[in-house]
C-alpha cells in the first residue's frame, strides 16, 4: 500500500508505526528484542541513515533518513512483514504508518527517547532497553 507523502528521500523523517488494535505485542522482551534486530538487518539489506528509535509496547518511532533508490515506504513495508513473520504472530500492524519531515531532528529525537519516560515505563530514557536512548544500540550521527 503506497503513502500519500510524495517525499520519501534525503530528508529526515520522523516514522510512527502501530500493532493493529493497539495490542501491547512489544511487551514480550523477545518480540521487543527482534522488533530492533529486525531493524538493524533491514538496514543492512537496504541502507539507510537511523538516527534513533523506540519500540513501544504497541507502537515504534523511527527517526531516519532513506536514500534513493530506497524509499521510506519501501524500508518501513519491509520492516513490518519481516517482524510480524520474525515474531510468527502473523499481521500485527495497522496497515499504514505515519511520517513527517523533521525540521528539528534533535527534538524530534528527544521526543522518541522520552516516549517510555510518558508512558511509566521508566524514569530515565537511558533505562528503558528498547531504545536508542540506552546507548546500546549503533545509530548515525545528527551531525554528520
Amino acid at each position: 500500500m503506497s503513502q500519500r507523502h510524495p517525499v520519501q528521500n534525503d530528508h529526515i523523517m520522523l516514522i510512527t508505526t502501530n500493532i493493529a488494535e493497539r495490542v501491547p505485542i512489544f511487551l514480550d522482551h523477545g518480540c521487543a528484542h527482534e522488533a530492533v534486530e529486525t531493524l538493524y538487518r533491514i538496514q543492512a539489506m537496504y541502507p539507510f541513515f537511523l538516527y534513533g528509535f523506540v519500540i513501544m509496547p504497541n507502537h515504534c518511532h523511527i527517526l531516519m533518513k532513506a536514500r534513493a533508490p530506497s524509499s521510506v515506504s519501501k524500508i518501513v513495508g519491509l520492516y513490518k512483514r519481516a517482524v510480524s513473520h520474525n515474531i510468527g504472530r502473523g499481521s500485527i500492524w495497522q496497515p499504514r504508518f505515519y511520517m513527517r519531515i523533521v525540521h528539528a531532528p534533535v527534538q524530534a529525537l528527544s521526543y522518541i527517547h522520552q516516549n517510555p519516560v510518558r508512558a511509566h515505563l521508566v524514569e530515565k530514557p537511558e533505562d528503558y532497553s528498547w531504545s536508542s536512548a540506552t546507548g546500546k544500540w549503533d545509530i548515525s550521527n545528527l551531525y554528520a
